[in-house]
């Protein structure tokens, strides 16, 4: 075990770790007003309708594939009856299919962000920086899914990936699972390691907007809007009783 896997997988995992955690904290305390995805419908519709709906549902289906295939042990899988086959089988396709939406609806945002001049001239540097280096970890990882999985490479993440993020979440790190990580496939570990530097930065581009759902919509009251008209013809007849 060298430094460079010391660092790789046991410093670089919980800088970022803390950065991410800390950086939303200040973030939040420091500037709630620029915690928003900065929406810029109004400048363009057409590019964002289709690449936003594409790539939000996509990633949503990603982000679950992750926690079952990461966070959930393989033995539960194996409780459930759900073998190997079927588990890859699920992971290849539908895994491939979400990641492929992710790629796709992730183009047309970028597109979207360098082609329109109008959105050029409202971007941040971090809104690039956020765009580039997420399409970066996705590509990554579909490559993997796409290039090396479906083309029969054996290697399972869910005995080391899988098992490694769990003690490091835990804060049990073992030698044992950090030697495991130095001898993953490279795409693998590209992938791991792109996570990580995007979350470091997370906290101070727009990707803070996934933490605010506007849930409390589920739960309000209903606006009640009103026509005007019969509302101001009762007005005007009041006025006539009273005079």
């Amino acid at each position: 075990m060298t430094k460079l896997d010391i660092f790789l997988w046991i410093i670089l995992p919980y800088i970022s770790i803390t950065i991410f955690i800390l950086g939303h904290i200040y973030r939040y305390n420091t500037d709630q007003f620029g915690w928003t995805a900065k929406s810029s419908e109004f400048l363009e519709k057409k590019r964002l309708r289709f690449g936003s709906t594409v790539f939000h549902w996509g990633i949503i289906f990603v982000f679950f594939g992750h926690v079952a295939g990461l966070l959930i042990p393989k033995l539960w899988f194996d409780v459930l009856g759900i073998t190997d086959d079927m588990y890859h089988f699920g992971a290849i396709w539908f895994g491939g299919l979400a990641g492929l939406a992710v790629v796709i609806g992730g183009f047309f945002l970028f597109l979207r962000r360098v082609a329109v001049k109008r959105i050029v001239k409202n971007s941040s540097v971090s809104d690039y920086v956020a765009l580039i280096m997420l399409g970066i970890v996705v590509l990554v990882g579909f490559t993997n899914t796409a290039g090396y999985t479906a083309t029969g490479g054996d290697f399972d993440y869910r005995v080391t990936i899988g098992p490694w993020l769990r003690e490091i979440l835990t804060l049990q790190p073992s030698q044992g699972m950090v030697l495991a990580m130095a001898q993953a496939p490279i795409g693998f570990q590209l992938h791991v390691s792109l996570a990580f530097v995007l979350f470091a930065i997370w906290p101070f581009t727009r990707l803070v907007h996934v933490f605010s759902l506007p849930l409390k919509y589920l739960t309000r009251n209903y606006v009640v809007y009103r026509n005007q008209k019969p509302y101001h013809k009762a007005k005007v007849a009041q006025k006539k009783e009273i005079n």
